[in-house]
């Protein structure tokens, strides 16, 4: 193993213990959430003495006021939350701490790194379906809900990767995944962009995601596989297999798997479709297009 063993002075790793276990068990019991994370916020920002003033009607500018009600996640919108199709009792809880996920990766403390790993990690534990143990996350990361999300353990996750579950996302264990890797479960309609597709997305174990690569959504990347820098995954890439290239595909087995993996020549199946997750909007649901377009073909 080529990682070293860091240890933190006493008194740091003291105070960081005490807070990250403080925000677990606040978490974990019946506060507020919306509570929990504007406090939280709060203070990480050093913005008590500023957010106790407006609460108690002080005189504030709109920017200040902007700024302060922000760390209320009730107070805020994302993206995700206009999706018709979303669990709107899940979203509820998983908003709060997506908020509080985000916002935590804007502040300066985000950089030091022993602390924010041990405080995502606890996060995800709340955030997630499911987060097994020693996973380690790394600055940037984003998701669609985060609650659609179920990972391993000792799972590696580095910076800027976009994690959509906007259908469903299954990470193995031991499985690491590069800066800059986008994985996705929902595809649009190629004519009505509009109609979107939710799938189950697979990432199994001890498989490895390289920089900057991209999953299409429902495609599954098998044990043990790697997937290149840049590559683009159309396709299941089975196990033990590595895929490059855009589409990725399978130029090599991994020496000394050759003997239980599929033949290269049978690599690249398509199975999106058996993945494909069936969903129902209320009939009362009042949507709009945003784009507004006219669909018809010439003719």
């Amino acid at each position: 193993m080529t990682k070293r063993h860091v240890s933190l002075p006493d008194e740091a790793e003291s105070a960081m213990e005490e807070f990250v276990g403080d925000v677990d068990r606040r978490l974990a019991g019946d506060e507020d959430t919306c509570s929990v994370v504007t406090d939280v916020l709060c203070e990480l920002s050093g913005d008590r003495e500023a957010y106790e003033r407006w609460q108690a009607g002080g005189d504030l500018s709109p920017a200040e006021r902007v700024r302060l009600s922000s760390y209320d996640p009730c107070n805020t919108t994302l993206e995700s939350e206009y999706y018709a199709e979303k669990d709107e009792d899940a979203f509820t809880r998983s908003k709060h701490l997506q908020w509080l996920w985000r916002q935590f990766d804007s502040l300066p403390i985000a950089d030091n790194v022993e602390f924010a790993l041990r405080f995502r990690r606890m996060l995800a534990t709340h955030l997630f379906a499911e987060c097994g143990e020693n996973c380690r996350f790394f600055k940037g990361i984003t998701f669609t809900y985060g609650h659609n999300i179920a990972v391993g353990d000792n799972t590696v996750i580095h910076d800027d990767v976009h994690l959509d579950d906007r259908g469903k996302l299954t990470i193995g264990d031991r499985v690491s995944i590069s800066d800059g890797v986008h994985v996705y479960s929902h595809d649009h309609d190629v004519v009505d962009q509009t109609a979107v597709r939710n799938y189950h997305t697979i990432v199994e174990d001890d498989a490895r995601v390289t920089y900057d690569a991209m999953v299409r959504a429902g495609c599954k990347v098998g044990e043990n596989a790697i997937v290149g820098a840049r590559g683009i995954v159309q396709h299941d890439v089975p196990a033990h297999h590595i895929a490059v290239g855009m589409p990725a595909k399978s130029v090599k087995i991994k020496p000394g798997w050759e003997d239980v993996a599929t033949p290269i020549e049978d690599a690249g199946v398509d199975r999106q479709r058996e993945r494909r997750i069936e969903y129902d909007l209320p009939d009362d649901l009042e949507t709009f297009d945003e784009f507004r377009r006219d669909r018809t073909p010439p003719n």
